[in-house]
């Protein structure tokens, strides 16, 4: 029997089984709308594992130690939120009244010294009105928002669930997770569990060094832009810095976004050509921080993929599973990678590839 007629018996004789993981893909597929809060909360879990695994080998308790990174992670969450949250607000306040000037200013000088002649004005004075009008009214927004939410059960519900479940998930599967993988051990054919165990601890690996590795960077890039910006007096210096932190996790599209958004803002600002040199400098050192480094230091070459393919997987994951598809797109290509690696070692040693090819103590003649 060839590998061929192997292969179709197989499959005849295993095909509920095949049947049934095409039917759980395609479940995924359906409840891709409500597994925000399962995914968040499982990766909070995956990170918050090692710590606790440290703390049970001291001898606390499995509960015990849960509850210690639990509340250290609920903690480090709204002591960031009380600190950059009014921060954040007055700035992008700064941002909405100002935008009519800024638009004005493009339009009027910015354009102009372009080259580029527009020849339409806006009346700046009466556009600040309209928003600082509709600005005061937020409140009443806000509440007018809330109560239609509130009649609406289905949706109030859906939005207070998804908010809950995210710590309750976090919480019961760290403190589980143990037991989680040991079960799925246990599924795994006693003949496949070799191969299986030393590809999952060398994802396992690769993941969690480029998950909080990558975290790392993305907060202290955040750090150096907001500082930078704030310093040589950039107005909406800690709003762009964050933002072009956040994004870093895309290869060069933080850089790029917060720096255009950073000369845009300095130049509107003073109106002036030199200021932008330091924020050339800011982000100089940013990215220098970030290449020698951050991300040698932090991440390393954990992924081993190209940039063009890291961002390739970002836009496919959003296009695919939208919001959720972005947050697992680096997790799952970190974890392809490993299988990849893998498949072309097995592919190079495979029949297939080496056929025709001259035995290995023969040398090829010259051409």
């Amino acid at each position: 029997m060839n590998a061929l007629d192997e292969t179709e018996s197989s499959v005849k004789r295993h095909w509920p089984w095949y049947l049934g993981a095409a039917a759980g893909l395609a479940l995924l597929w359906f409840l891709t709308p409500i597994l925000a809060p399962f995914v968040i909360g499982a990766g909070i879990a995956y990170l918050g594992d090692p710590t606790a695994d440290r703390l049970e080998r001291l001898g606390l308790s499995r509960t015990a130690s849960v509850s210690i990174v639990f509340t250290a992670i609920v903690l480090a969450f709204l002591l960031l939120f009380v600190l950059l949250a009014p921060m954040l607000y007055q700035q992008a306040v700064t941002l909405i009244h100002n935008i009519p000037a800024w638009i004005n200013w493009i339009l009027e000088t910015g354009l102009p010294k372009l080259g580029i002649h527009v020849g339409t004005r806006l009346d700046a004075g009466a556009l600040q009105q309209i928003v600082s009008e509709h600005w005061s009214e937020t409140g009443d927004i806000v509440k007018t928002l809330w109560l239609r939410v509130s009649e609406s059960g289905k949706a109030f519900i859906t939005m207070g669930a998804n908010l809950l479940m995210i710590p309750i998930v976090s919480f019961y599967l760290m403190r589980d997770w143990d037991r989680l993988v040991a079960w799925i051990r246990a599924l795994i054919p006693p003949r496949l569990l070799p191969q299986t165990t030393r590809l999952a601890r060398e994802a396992d690996g690769v993941l969690g060094s480029f998950i909080r590795g990558q975290l790392l960077v993305m907060a202290a890039l955040a750090a150096i832009y907001s500082i930078g910006l704030t310093l040589i007096g950039v107005d909406l210096g800690l709003i762009i810095g964050v933002i072009a932190g956040l994004l870093s996790f895309v290869p060069y599209l933080g850089f790029a976004v917060g720096f255009g958004a950073a000369l845009i803002a300095m130049l509107v600002q003073t109106h002036e050509w030199l200021p932008l040199v330091w924020v050339c400098v800011v982000f100089g050192i940013g990215q220098v921080a970030e290449s020698a480094f951050l991300t040698p230091i932090l991440v390393g070459d954990k992924i081993g993929m190209h940039p063009v393919a890291v961002i390739f997987a970002v836009m496919a994951g959003g296009q695919l599973f939208g919001f959720i598809g972005v947050l697992v797109a680096l997790p799952v290509s970190a974890v392809l990678a490993v299988l990849l690696r893998h498949a072309k070692e097995q592919w190079l040693l495979s029949p297939l590839y080496l056929r025709g090819a001259p035995p290995p103590d023969e040398t090829p003649p010259d051409a």
